[in-house]
């Protein structure tokens, strides 16, 4: 069977042998005679795969013991509410960065709980620029700043991240994350959905330091309190443990590849392919994004009409290319070329994008 170029933004192809290897193991897990999810998440088999996920993603992203790693569930929209809720206090404010419809929602769930403040927002320039944000020009109350790392939607990602700032810096990094080295000790939390490059949907990572673990109020219901999971490593509820364990292979195979260092040097390359094509296009492909701006994980642009837009992606998905037509409140193409989407099919989607031009244009 050959398989399907996947642009999907989310959840995203997942490597190769990340696939083969947990099928090989879906009825007969490590001589249990037990599939991964059919397993006791208290077994001594899968507390292998817990903390031994924990492990590799600490040496990955060289996580220092002054940070806790948790496995949640609800996704980047449930951490929308828990960051405020455990971080926001009654005289304090909530700052918030907007360049995109992540970091919106993300605002609008503090709203409901404390007060916020907006320290820049991208949204009357339709969000196709990054702002340029070395120190903010903070409240004297401010909790916290967050920030959304990429943006999948428009298909803009940040470069470098505000520095020396006096509070705690926050991160939904749910499509860039393990794309690229980060200085994990510039921020006091990071999240991230896995569905986009950790692995497939139902599992959420948070690294949050321990001193904001203290922050949390005492009425804040138990499963929303970042301190329950910290102290109970993860396993206060059932844990999803086949997410987890796919989580862990993905883990693996970056770690085989040599590391972040190096998927940063593929991402590069693939982001090149598309936007080489782009450029050189003569405006036939018109990217979203700014050049400064640019994700390499999430590649958006138009075609010079709907028309074209639509027969393009007729074309391309008779090719076998699926997940390309652009996020439905903007419209056009978008490419999403995660961690495990091969380079060879970033090379034929340019060489099918080429083609189109050359016969419409």
């Amino acid at each position: 069977m050959r398989r399907t170029f996947n642009f999907n933004a989310g959840p995203a192809a997942l490597p190769q042998p990340v696939l083969e290897k947990a099928s090989k193991n879906w009825l007969n897990f490590d001589g249990t005679g037990m599939g991964i999810m059919e397993l006791s998440h208290r077994s001594k088999e899968y507390e292998l795969v817990h903390e031994g996920a924990k492990a590799r993603l600490r040496r990955l992203l060289a996580i220092s013991d002054d940070y806790e790693i948790l496995f949640l569930q609800g996704g980047a929209s449930l951490q929308f509410s828990m960051v405020p809720m455990n971080l926001l206090g009654e005289d304090e404010v909530g700052c918030y960065i907007l360049t995109g419809a992540w970091s919106e929602k993300a605002l609008k769930e503090a709203e409901k709980i404390g007060r916020t403040s907006i320290l820049s927002s991208g949204k009357a320039l339709g969000y196709q620029t990054i702002p340029h944000i070395e120190q903010p020009n903070l409240p004297s109350d401010a909790a916290y700043v967050h920030l959304t790392s990429n943006n999948t939607i428009y298909g803009t990602q940040w470069s470098s991240y505000p520095s020396d700032i006096s509070v705690p810096l926050i991160a939904d990094m749910s499509s860039d994350i393990l794309s690229k080295p980060i200085d994990v000790n510039k921020f006091g939390l990071i999240y991230a959905g896995a569905q986009k490059n950790l692995g497939p949907s139902g599992v959420t990572v948070v690294m949050i330091h321990k001193q904001l673990l203290e922050k949390a109020p005492s009425s804040l219901p138990t499963m929303l309190n970042y301190q329950t999971h910290a102290n109970s490593q993860s396993l206060y509820n059932t844990p999803p443990t086949l997410s987890i364990y796919l989580l862990y292979l993905v883990l693996e195979w970056v770690e085989e590849i040599g590391g972040v260092d190096v998927m940063a040097k593929h991402n590069q390359q693939k982001a090149n392919i598309l936007y080489s094509v782009i450029d050189e296009s003569s405006g036939f492909f018109n990217g979203h994004a700014t050049v400064e701006s640019r994700s390499l994980m999430n590649v958006t642009f138009t075609l010079p009409s709907e028309e074209y837009t639509k027969q393009f992606l007729q074309e391309a998905k008779s090719r076998g290319f699926v997940g390309l037509s652009g996020h439905r409140s903007i419209g056009g193409c978008r490419a999403s070329i995660y961690n495990a989407v091969p380079q060879d099919d970033v090379v034929q989607l340019a060489q099918f994008m080429k083609e189109f031009q050359l016969q419409y244009s």
